[in-house]
């Protein structure tokens, strides 16, 4: 039987094996490596990613997936949109300038940095002003062309549509999107037309902001940004490539001009299908089928894959079916070879992108073919998956019913925050404007290296603990001679805010080389939920104590909440992600408690990433909403009065988010504002937030350090609609990945504009 369905892949991890593309990143920024030979080793990077998804067989090969940063800084810099305060003259964009939209230099902060739709990936946010748009470079046929030349791969040029590209655009008005993409529909059809001139066959280009939804009006821009592309390109084929949800309405997509739509049949809830069922597929489409889950790292179930397949090959014929991840394999780690340490039954259940890619071709040609001939690879997959799901770890009974006892705990805490501020502010004296940070401090290599020596055995427990109590105690005099008024212990004992309590808390499992991108050169491990969470041992209440009996002045204990563990870990998926959280918030429940005993009664539960799970879609944002405060609640409602609950949260858009932010009724929040240069202050003028909270008043993921002048500022814009009395003052994330000289000169300068601030208001307590 011949096989006639096609494989594609929308996307190859950038960042290497062994992390290759972090480390030339980081040699260039430090000048151990000159431009010539970082851009010679991003080529040798960017060939073994090619010739490893040649070697698996797939068909249609993503070009222009690989980048030096972001791809979407790569869109903006391509068409020549740089920011005024870059001083660009207009013609090709050196490399360091490159870098500064991303990172900042001494002359200007950085662009704004934000999530990548609920994706634990950051994006460099486009800053589209007066800019007239030109084709600086052609990256997509520049990487088709090395493609070609260096390994014989007729590539398939990747690119961030136009609609996606101004949604997640900064710097003109909403109503506006018509008139900007009417500048930039040009450039794109210059681009796509020097493709097909080069002889290009396919185009992905990718529009996810599709599956947000679609008014009317969206409906009408995207028919005229492909009816142009079509009419100027009549003979390249454009696989029109969505996914992380449902696109709808799919009716409105199936009559545009391009030869293919790319739908996820993993995260949309079975309504693609279902659209599909119901419309039909157009007889001259061809429909890219994401079935493999781009997003997790588990071995898919075959069976029920084939059985999608067979489904969609009811509606689609064999010669215009392509299968494909449901998204770029950006988010998963390269391979699960290495990963010796995992027991087998683990182990044999994961997949990363090498072994995704394997699985693409399997369910390709098993369901092209004869499946007898496939019918052993199958039954070894199907009896590994068995084999995990039995584990008895993934079914104890105590955690079912503790989370199935949830309804009998309380849902509030003893006293109304009006009345819980009155007792904590005669509890704690702080001073008018009060300082600290998020908590968090450099991890120098030499914190790393003796890390790496307590983890190898050559440091026994002893030692190492010495080490990390004289960090501490380093850190204590640091902020004391700053003059911070709340202090942290610096977190020197943690390797990442999730992955430090994974590993103390049953259910967890971590692999050597599961490494994604979070932004930039910034690589994480995430954690793996493979079983059932629970508490067992106080896992911050060491090193916490200590660091209190140092110093007279509050100590924070530092916690990372429920769904941001949730959502920073790759999740078990036979449970729903409101279960597994629910586990995590009972597991961290104890460690408050735990903490409070102790005599820390300031605890920060940190939510950075509560708004990243936030649904694409904005019909489902309540019920996530409503369970994901429920899980901070069940996790810090049972302090004392005085006991005082900080959060944080990263880049969040808090004008929509400001009730359900309000109703996890923690007592002092602190959110990102420095990179959205103050925009989350006008939330403020227009909603009122009667609980404490510290705008971000610098960017610690630059290495520039802001001026007084600069955060008084910024200080007193806030105050204008706030009340000082609620207002602290603090950076805008932790500090880990900062060093020590410019971290001491940012604080410095940022009490230093407390206190100027606090004298010109006349007052220095509350």
């Amino acid at each position: 039987m011949t096989n006639n369905i096609k494989t594609s892949s929308l996307g190859y991890p950038r960042i290497g094996k062994n992390r290759e593309w972090k480390k030339t990143l980081e040699a260039y920024w430090s000048g151990k490596i000159n431009e010539e030979t970082f851009r010679a080793e991003m080529a040798g990077i960017q060939l073994q990613h090619l010739k490893t998804q040649q070697q698996a067989g797939i068909a249609l090969i993503p070009v222009n997936d690989f980048t030096f940063y972001d791809h979407v800084l790569d869109t903006a810099a391509m068409f020549g949109i740089v920011p005024s305060r870059y001083a660009y003259d207009g013609g090709d964009i050196p490399l360091d300038l490159y870098f500064a939209m991303a990172r900042g230099n001494s002359a200007a902060p950085a662009c704004e940095m934000t999530k990548w739709f609920n994706t634990n990936y950051h994006y460099i946010v486009p800053e589209i002003g007066g800019q007239t748009p030109r084709l600086i470079e052609n990256k997509p046929l520049a990487a088709y062309r090395f493609a070609k030349e260096q390994a014989g791969i007729e590539g398939k040029p990747v690119i961030v549509g136009l609609y996606t590209f101004l949604k997640l655009s900064k710097g003109f008005a909403a109503d506006k999107i018509v008139e900007v993409a009417a500048r930039f529909l040009p450039v794109y059809v210059q681009l796509l037309q020097e493709l097909q001139q080069e002889g290009v066959a396919w185009v992905q280009i990718d529009e996810p902001a599709i599956v947000t939804g679609l008014t009317g009006e969206e409906v009408e821009l995207l028919g005229t940004i492909y009816r142009e592309i079509a009419a100027a390109v009549p003979g390249l084929h454009v696989l029109l490539q969505t996914y992380f949800e449902a696109a709808e309405p799919l009716e409105a997509l199936l009559e545009l001009p391009v030869q293919g739509i790319g739908l996820d049949f993993v995260h949309d809830g079975g309504a693609n299908l279902a659209s599909i069922r119901r419309l039909g597929w157009p007889e001259d489409k061809w429909l890219g089928a994401g079935i493999i889950d781009g997003r997790n790292i588990w071995r898919s179930d075959l069976d029920a894959k084939l059985e999608l397949v067979r489904a969609l090959k009811s509606h689609v014929p064999d010669e215009r079916l392509i299968l494909q991840p449901s998204s770029s394999l950006l988010h998963v780690p390269v391979t699960v070879q290495g990963e010796d340490k995992l027991k087998p039954a683990v182990r044999q259940a994961l997949a990363f992108a090498d072994e995704k890619l394997a699985e693409l071709s399997l369910i390709a040609a098993a369901a092209g073919e004869d499946g007898q001939v496939y019918a052993a690879a199958l039954a070894e997959s199907r009896e590994a998956l068995n084999v995990f799901r039995a584990l008895p770890e993934r079914g104890r009974q105590d955690v079912a019913e503790q989370v199935r006892s949830l309804d009998k705990l309380p849902d509030s805490r003893s006293l109304p925050f009006a009345e819980r501020v009155k007792v904590q502010q005669q509890k704690w004296q702080l001073p008018l404007l009060p300082t600290t940070t998020i908590g968090s401090f450099p991890q120098t290599p030499e914190v790393r290296q003796a890390r790496l020596k307590w983890r190898k055995g050559v440091w026994n427990q002893e030692r190492y603990d010495g080490f990390i109590r004289q960090q501490i105690a380093d850190a204590i005099t640091f902020q004391e001679e700053l003059g911070l008024d709340v202090l942290v212990h610096g977190e020197f004992e943690r390797t990442d805010m999730v992955e430090f309590f994974g590993e103390k808390l049953a259910g967890y499992l971590f692999t050597k080389g599961g490494w994604v991108q979070s932004y930039g050169s910034r690589c994480v491990k995430p954690p793996v939920i493979y079983a059932d969470v629970a508490f067992t041992g106080p896992m911050t209440v060491k090193e916490s104590l200590y660091a209190q009996s140092l110093t007279s002045l509050p100590v924070k204990g530092m916690l990372t909440g429920p769904v941001t563990i949730l959502n920073w870990s790759f999740v078990r998926d036979d449970l729903s992600r409101e279960e597994v959280a629910n586990q995590i918030a009972l597991a961290l429940r104890y460690e408050v408690q735990a903490l409070e005993e102790a005599g820390i009664e300031m605890i920060q539960v940190d939510e950075p990433a509560i708004r990243e799970g936030l649904p694409l879609k904005a019909e489902d944002h309540e019920q996530y909403l409503n369970w994901a405060v429920r899980s901070f609640r069940i996790a810090t409602n049972h302090v004392k009065a005085t006991t005082q609950i900080h959060t944080h949260m990263c880049y969040s858009e808090f004008n929509d988010m400001i009730g359900p932010i309000s109703a996890m009724d923690a007592d002092v929040i602190s959110i990102e504002t420095s990179r959205s240069h103050g925009e989350l202050i006008v939330s403020f003028e227009e909603q009122e937030y009667d609980k404490g909270i510290g705008l971000g008043v610098y960017d610690i993921h630059s290495p520039r350090v802001p001026k007084v002048e600069e955060m008084t500022q910024a200080i007193e814009r806030a105050l204008r609609v706030l009340d000082a009395g609620q207002f602290w003052i603090n950076p805008d994330c932790g500090l880990k990945t900062r060093g020590w000289e410019e971290t001491g000169a940012a604080l410095r300068n940022m009490v230093q504009a407390a206190v100027i601030v606090r004298e010109k208001s006349g007052a220095v307590s509350r």
